[in-house]
């Protein structure tokens, strides 16, 4: 998709106006709110943006890390900078799955599991199930996706007691239905931690991003009527494909 903006020439050296990074930084914010670059485009090569800037490489760099750090580009391995889609809402008080709530709002769903097995409960996680260290629960690696491009990779946990045979399941699907289609769990409470986050290695190399991109950790421990947690979900997010959103009634 060839790209509408038009760049004005940056002066050397900082300005009354700012920084040159930030003045570069503008110019391109604007072309996107314009509609000039729309969700999903590529942005012109650094080589190019020289060439109608007449900025220095390390500027424009700085610029475009700027946009990425506020989510409003992003990088491809190997490919280079593309415009942000919009992001995804997310309403942690509700357990309504990520392809649920994903589909919900005219996009579209993916995932893909990574590895399923059953490994020993270090202490930390064994203390939210309430059960020993050493026990053995499953541990789920999923990459999620929305509209074909990676968001997010989670670490799930289950006890086994809670859903035997979970692993002989397809998972590249609803988890949250299978856990109340297949084994009657219907989750009453959601306990969620967000905390901004620079991405691991590991989900850095499943998102296809270099390790210390910004991103979004949300915890989630998901509770049934019994007081038992049905699932302990890490997900490491790209910062830019979500946004939480909270509606409450605080009428009395």
């Amino acid at each position: 998709m060839r790209s509408e903006l038009e760049l004005t020439p940056i002066a050397k050296g900082d300005s009354a106006d700012g920084p040159q990074y930030l003045m570069l930084r503008d110019q391109i914010a604007i072309g996107i709110e314009m509609g000039k670059l729309v969700p999903g485009s590529k942005l012109p090569s650094e080589r190019q943006f020289q060439g109608d800037s007449g900025a220095a490489r390390g500027t424009i760099r700085e610029a475009l890390f700027q946009l990425e750090a506020e989510g409003l580009i992003y990088r491809r391995d190997r490919s280079g900078w593309y415009v942000s889609p919009p992001a995804v809402t997310y309403n942690p008080t509700r357990w309504s799955g990520f392809m649920t709530y994903v589909a919900e709002q005219g996009r579209t769903p993916g995932t893909e599991t990574l590895s399923k097995d059953l490994v020993p409960a270090p202490p930390a996680v064994a203390d939210i199930f309430r059960t020993a260290p050493g026990t053995p629960l499953y541990n789920l690696h999923r990459r999620r996706s929305i509209d074909g491009r990676a968001v997010l990779v989670e670490r799930i946990i289950v006890d086994p007691a809670m859903a035997p045979g979970l692993v002989e399941h397809s998972l590249d699907g609803s988890l949250t239905q299978i856990l109340t289609g297949e084994y009657g769990h219907t989750v009453v409470r959601n306990r969620v931690d967000m905390r901004p986050c620079a991405l691991v290695k590991f989900a850095a190399d499943a998102l296809g991003v270099k390790p210390g991109t910004p991103g979004l950790l949300v915890v989630r421990t998901s509770i049934d009527a019994n007081g038992r947690v049905v699932e302990y979900d890490q997900e490491y997010w790209r910062h830019d494909a979500i946004r939480v959103h909270v509606d409450l009634d605080v009428r009395g």
